[in-house]
């Protein structure tokens, strides 16, 4: 693959350096490595998603199949990652940082594994904490009492919740923009659902007294800079009050009822749900409280956020018209049967698994079509353990004969917004491509 000897493509820019161009993994190349070429070995053969040329319906981004005339023997493409306690599955999307998808059929289980679970870094990897209880946290800014709290005195001072929540990276699904949005191409594979256990924020704010021009929160981690310049920060983001002082914003040191691990921010982070993942700061070192909004690396420019008027693809970015992406818009995957599966001859109907999310709302239904969306059948949606939690849904549909057959699944949210054939509302950084998923399947 290309490897990436800075920052990755989708970040804010260094000061004075001039963001990399997209280039090294494409969707068609990811998807033929993973969805297709390590299926197809499992069943005996690829079995391709079509794709329309003309890219007036269904563009070759959504093409999640097999390649076209040539492409197999392009020299780069993306590398299984290999990562002590991680699957072989997952998928390099970046080096430096690093950076790994989960492919949609790994996130199968009710509650991600942290070994299928992405990873999403800014900056450099700090070295594991010798002592994770001796980890000490700040809380400073407009406060009443500012607190410096080890790891070992937040879990005795208050009591902890364990809640079962999506982690989405603000730019999951990138890889469906036409033209190619700059950063890291995202699948679907930028999220997963794990058990969090930690200490609710709300209740750490309050006691450090929020005072009448608290606004705002920002955000700062151990992890060093790409330059190793130590005076920059690799990410600081933040968020209202509001948003902080909700039940499941969670400062947490625990996943999957582990100790937190190093790659996904341990000893101690935030998980901030329904909202990009770069607000759930990774091995997080101090929160300022402060009487406006933020303005950190990866708050400004078009970094994590999106158009008010919606702009021409590929155009230039009127950074004056752009706000900040909260919210994460409603998606859902089919995670069962996989991208490339197989059916016996005279197989008549095929049971379907997957899993729905919708930032802060939640899922109201998910339906599945075999015929290019002409007809939809609603899945059967299983129940949340707690607000956050992802929607498991399951289907049946027929199959009238042997032969080929795309299933798409279409989830749709509280407010009545439900995932469109194509990625809409193009922006620079590519946030927000919540396209339908489909996937391909052989009778016969």
């Amino acid at each position: 693959m290309t490897r990436q000897t800075e920052r990755s493509p989708q970040d804010p820019p260094i000061d004075g350096q001039k963001p990399p161009e997209p280039g090294g993994i494409s969707r068609r190349g990811l998807l033929t490595s993973v969805s297709l070429a390590g299926l197809g070995a499992a069943v005996g053969a690829s079995v391709p998603l079509s794709s329309n040329p003309t890219g007036t319906m269904l563009p070759s981004a959504l093409a999640q199949g097999a390649p076209t005339s040539g492409a197999a023997a392009q020299p780069s493409g993306p590398q299984p990652l290999d990562y002590p306690g991680k699957e072989k599955g997952l998928v390099v999307l970046g080096e430096r940082p690093l950076v790994a998808e989960t492919p949609e059929h790994l996130l199968d289980d009710e509650t991600t594994p942290i070994s299928k679970f992405f990873i999403r870094n800014n900056g450099q990897i700090p070295e594991p904490a010798a002592s994770p209880d001796a980890w000490k946290l700040t809380v400073d800014g407009e406060v009443n009492n500012r607190l410096e709290l080890t790891l070992a005195e937040l879990k005795s001072r208050f009591q902890p919740k364990t809640y079962r929540m999506v982690l989405e990276c603000g730019g999951n699904g990138r890889s469906f923009f036409q033209p190619q949005a700059r950063g890291n191409q995202w699948t679907n594979g930028g999220a997963g659902c794990a058990e969090w256990t930690g200490i609710p924020l709300s209740e750490v704010l309050q006691a450090a007294g929020l005072k009448d021009t608290a606004k705002y929160t920002a955000h700062y981690g151990a992890d060093p800079h790409l330059s190793g310049d130590t005076t920059k920060e690799s990410l600081s983001r933040g968020m209202p009050i509001a948003k902080a002082m909700e039940p499941h914003s969670l400062i947490v040191y625990q996943m999957n009822g582990e100790p937190l691990p190093t790659i996904h921010g341990g000893p101690l982070r935030l998980v901030i749900p329904g909202w990009p993942g770069s607000l759930s700061h990774k091995w997080l070192t101090r929160i300022t409280i402060r009487d406006r909004e933020h303005d950190g690396q990866g708050m400004t420019g078009t970094s994590y956020r999106v158009p008010n008027t919606p702009m021409v693809p590929g155009g230039t970015a009127d950074e004056k018209d752009f706000r900040i992406l909260e919210s994460m818009p409603v998606r859902s995957i089919i995670t069962a049967p996989a991208n490339g599966t197989r059916l016996p001859a005279g197989t008549r109907a095929v049971a379907l698994r997957g899993a729905a999310w919708a930032g802060d709302l939640t899922v109201s239904r998910v339906d599945v079509s075999t015929d290019a969306g002409q007809t939809w059948t609603q899945a059967t949606l299983a129940p949340t353990r707690n607000r956050y939690d992802w929607n498991r849904w399951t289907a049946a549909v027929p199959l009238p004969s042997d032969g080929y057959y795309e299933i798409w699944t279409r989830a749709t949210d509280a407010n009545g917004r439900m995932q469109p054939p194509v990625a809409h509302n193009w922006n620079p950084q590519g946030y927000g491509g919540n396209t339908m998923h489909r996937v391909a399947v052989l009778v016969g």
